[in-house]
């Protein structure tokens, strides 16, 4: 069974979001697109909101975020309890983030990585297995 993806963002990670979702479709994925549905100027946080409920729902297997910077969307979404959303600029840490810390949700800079490293983050992290063992403990106390 496939892998359902929430994917969304602001207006600086549009361009980002609508490449990465023809790439993660032919990949066999399901993506749901939270928006926005342009480069207009838009408030993360509407978009941001729901897609964090969709993954602590389970209606969503994962989800990526974008954004100029990344910590917008990454600030919103740690917000809701069961999310793990990790800012990433390296495939190491994509990997990592998912390997020692079971993120559910990958943050994306769009302005400060070129979009071939972005979609090269993205498969690494939905590619990568959390590892366990000492790593549930800590992870396990996260949440307040």
């Amino acid at each position: 069974m496939s892998k359902k993806i929430a994917i969304g963002g602001d207006h600086a990670g549009y361009q980002y979001k609508e490449k990465l979702i023809r790439h993660l479709q032919s990949k066999g994925y399901t993506v749901q697109d939270f928006g926005p549905g342009s480069e207009a100027s838009v408030d993360y946080p509407d978009h941001v909101h729901p897609l964090a409920e969709a993954v602590t729902n389970k209606q969503a297997d994962f989800g990526i975020l974008i954004c100029g910077s990344g910590n917008g969307v990454c600030m919103t979404a740690n917000k809701h309890q069961g999310i793990r959303a990790a800012l990433t600029w390296t495939e190491e840490l994509a990997s990592l983030s998912r390997q020692h810390n079971n993120a559910n949700i990958l943050c994306l800079p769009a302005r400060f990585v070129d979009y071939a490293l972005a979609e090269k983050m993205a498969d690494t992290f939905l590619d990568t297995d959390f590892e366990g063992g000492r790593h549930a403990n800590r992870v396990n106390k996260i949440a307040c």
